[in-house]
């Protein structure tokens, strides 16, 4: 039976999520857009996040980029989240997001938009915009990093799995 895994694009004014649909094998996607203001907003997007992930034994985050590690409020975001994730027992790895993009599309260096070719190309997939685009693939990416392939890819793609770092 194949785990139940979920992909996360953080941020602190459109984070998209991307979890099993009914059937376990379809992704569904939802966009954050939270209430409040400030900090508050760091406690919506957790709280939401974590209604979205529940029950699911692995989450796929997309990681800040390097340069960016310690910076930012997009870092706050990702601590809220991750220490929810850890509260709640719900293990969670990352992956840059230059991975991300070469396992979607084959080039690490590609924008949205070729990302969202991938998707309809793939699956036949659209997405009303580019946060829910990169969950989705991060869904995917965590179906076949547990063996349950959404579908196949190159191995020059398929290699980006090795990238995914174990965090939680």
């Amino acid at each position: 039976m194949a785990l139940r895994v979920a992909g996360l694009d953080l941020s602190l004014t459109a984070t998209g999520v991307c979890h099993p649909g009914r059937d376990d094998q379809s992704g569904r996607t939802h966009l954050i857009k939270p209430s409040g203001k400030g900090d508050r907003r760091l406690v919506d997007i957790r709280s939401q996040v974590l209604a979205y992930v529940s029950g699911c034994e692995l989450v796929l985050i997309e990681d800040l980029p390097t340069h960016a590690h310690s910076a930012g409020i997009t870092g706050m975001v990702h601590g809220a989240v991750r220490e929810g994730l850890l509260s709640a027992g719900i293990p969670y790895a990352t992956v840059p997001p230059a991975t991300l993009k070469k396992y979607a599309t084959g080039r690490g260096n590609c924008d949205k938009t070729a990302m969202a070719v991938a998707a309809y190309r793939r699956a036949e997939r659209e997405f009303a915009d580019d946060n829910q685009c990169d969950a989705w693939w991060l869904w995917v990416m965590a179906r076949d990093l547990t063996g349950d392939p959404v579908f196949e890819l190159p191995k020059v793609q398929r290699e980006a799995l090795s990238k995914v770092k174990k965090e939680g």
